[in-house]
């Protein structure tokens, strides 16, 4: 598995052959990293198995391939099921670590106590769309709820056109895509919608809502992308680095402070400073004040153990997590994800020596 950028470096290095840059200078890069992981890493020795969130599998993606070349005797893997299947997952036992962008409940299986939360980054949550024609989309959290609710149905209702001056919008179909499996994604999102328009939005907030039976659904974010990509007038949430990966638009949105602003990594991490951090180091940064803020913006989580009965287990846990806090952040906005304020950074590292 080769990370984005080992993938970006051999192109540099065929360019630089092609370009006939010759000589015997033996001076550059030896393909090691020096940097402050090098000597940390290298004594773990194992198998890690991880599940669970796809908002935020193309940062773990990218990470776990990064982290071989410093870690090359440890073994991890992540497979993206969803938050609510990784939860479960997690309380069974199925795996050492679990991704949520949602907190555990009750019914998920995880025993109280039994976890801590991490926070590793954060992203954007887009409103992506599929209208021939129309480039520029702004829309109102009112107008957004009506739509998922599927009580506006057609591209050219009055209110789309209020939030649009100017656009000339088609007579078209809605056609509202979601995910059919317990999501972390799907949670934030209709919990932006609970908060920013309490009284509009009816359908509550969960890793999984009773959807109008219009709508259509699918399988994480990525096959939320693929509805709305196949679909003129399709129209979903998506992960931000799976929604420019698709190549899909996506809307404006009108923020707390009254301004519509697109999905961006600086519209994130305003949301994010101005986020209050609880004690288990949950936070929330959605609908939060500011005007550069971009309103739908996510946290995800890892999931660990309190204790782990094998202490080789914990070891290896915590090696790969402090990779994620540390290196992994700089590697955060490569792929789409917005990093850990510094403050929350050091919260989150010291989270791990409470691992028994």
């Amino acid at each position: 598995m080769l990370s984005r950028r080992v993938l970006a470096g051999v192109a540099l290095v065929a360019t630089i052959a092609l370009a006939g840059c010759g000589g015997n200078d033996d001076s550059g890069d030896t393909g090691t990293d020096a940097g402050s992981g090098s000597n940390q890493y290298a004594n773990l020795s194992g198998e890690l198995k991880g599940g669970g969130a796809s908002f935020p599998n193309a940062f773990y993606t990218e990470a776990i391939a990064e982290f071989k070349g410093v870690a090359s005797k440890l073994s991890v893997t992540y497979n993206s099921v969803g938050s609510g299947q990784g939860k479960k997952d997690f309380g069974a036992n199925l795996v050492d670590f679990a991704g949520s962008d949602s907190l555990v409940k009750d019914t998920d299986g995880v025993p109280a106590d039994s976890f801590l939360y991490v926070p590793t980054v954060a992203a954007p949550i887009t409103v992506s769309y599929n209208l021939n024609g129309v480039d520029k989309l702004q829309l109102s959290p009112d107008t957004l709820a009506k739509i998922f609710q599927a009580e506006i149905t057609s591209w050219d209702d009055a209110a789309i056109k209020a939030d649009n001056p100017g656009v000339t919008l088609p007579a078209k179909k809605i056609t509202v895509a979601h995910r059919s499996d317990g999501s972390g994604t799907t949670n934030n999102f209709t919990k932006y919608l609970k908060a920013a328009a309490p009284s509009t939005w009816k359908l509550d907030s969960g890793d999984t809502v009773n959807w109008p039976a219009s709508t259509q659904g699918a399988e994480k974010n990525t096959g939320v992308a693929q509805l709305i990509k196949s679909s003129d007038g399709g129209i979903g949430y998506v992960d931000f680095s799976d929604a420019r990966e698709s190549g899909l638009k996506f809307a404006a949105i009108k923020n707390k402070d009254g301004q519509f602003v697109a999905a961006s990594l600086d519209g994130a991490t305003a949301a994010l400073d101005g986020a209050t951090v609880k004690d288990d180091l949950t936070y929330d940064p959605l609908n939060a004040a500011g005007a550069t803020t971009y309103p739908i913006t996510a946290p995800t989580y890892i999931l660990v153990r309190t204790k782990y009965d094998d202490p080789a287990k914990k070891d290896l846990v915590k090696g790969f997590v402090t990779y994620l806090l540390n290196d992994g952040q700089t590697l955060a906005p490569e792929v789409d994800f917005a990093p850990l304020p510094d403050a929350l950074k050091t919260k989150a590292l010291a989270q791990l020596d409470k691992i028994q």
